[in-house]
């Protein structure tokens, strides 16, 4: 069962789609990395809504959702999704599913709203420091392609606020933390490698409960290069919440 629509939200209309039965077990709130929308999960969401409820959206001015009056930070974000969730009387726990960007957003909904989250599934996603401590090991040409890519939802500025949200509002955690990291990113050098994978495994101090792996022959979208892992992934924290 597929249920497509659109919710008032702030400002715009958000596009989600409601997949899936509840069956007593908690609803899986998936949110995609930057500049992309529930298509992110295509590969993924048909099986993940046999175990459960399953909730895509997409974010302000992606995909089929209006733009919005927000600035777009984490922060900003996250309301939305509350705002999202309680409209639509999804009832918590929720297992919150980030990749990318998207896992910024989902670590800041759970240090805001921990009584509401049972499980968390970082897939790839961006360390707060990245800036700092990996855009450096990386080639000239790399950073300047990354720098130019912020131009499809909110701007580079407003992406460097949410990695300083998240340092500022992260919490301790106390639920069941799983980080996947992909372990063959296009254009790293083996060094770049190791310290990605390193970065990862650190998230994993987020949360008292936490367990990491590595996708050995994903790039940057394992959903798409390593499906299986990442429904795995969130089956386990369905059974273990």
């Amino acid at each position: 069962m597929s249920k497509e629509m659109y919710i008032k939200v702030c400002d715009f209309l958000m596009f989600a789609n409601l997949l899936g039965e509840k069956k007593d077990k908690p609803t899986v709130v998936m949110d995609a990395g930057y500049g992309d929308y529930s298509k992110g999960w295509n590969a993924i969401i048909s099986e993940v809504s046999l175990l459960t409820e399953v909730i895509v959206y997409d974010r302000a001015g992606l995909g089929r959702s209006e733009p919005g009056s927000n600035p777009r930070n984490s922060r900003e974000m996250v309301k939305e999704l509350k705002e999202l969730l309680d409209k639509l009387n999804i009832i918590p726990p929720y297992i919150l599913v980030g990749h990318s960007f998207g896992g910024v957003n989902a670590r800041l909904f759970a240090s805001n709203y921990p009584e509401n989250v049972c499980g968390l599934l970082l897939v790839d996603s961006t360390p707060e420091d990245y800036r700092e401590r990996f855009l450096p090991t990386m080639s000239q040409e790399f950073q300047e392609a990354y720098n130019k890519q912020f131009v499809h939802e909110g701007n580079y500025e407003e992406f460097m606020q949410s990695l300083n949200q998240i340092k500022e509002d992260q919490k301790k955690l106390n639920i069941p933390l799983i980080v996947l990291s992909a372990g063959k990113k296009n254009h790293y050098s083996s060094k770049s490698q190791d310290l990605w994978n390193t970065m990862q495994e650190e998230l994993l101090q987020i949360s008292s409960i936490s367990e990491f792996m590595i996708a050995e022959d994903s790039t940057h979208y394992i959903q798409n290069d390593e499906p299986a892992l990442v429904v795995d992934a969130i089956r386990r924290l369905i059974e273990n919440r």
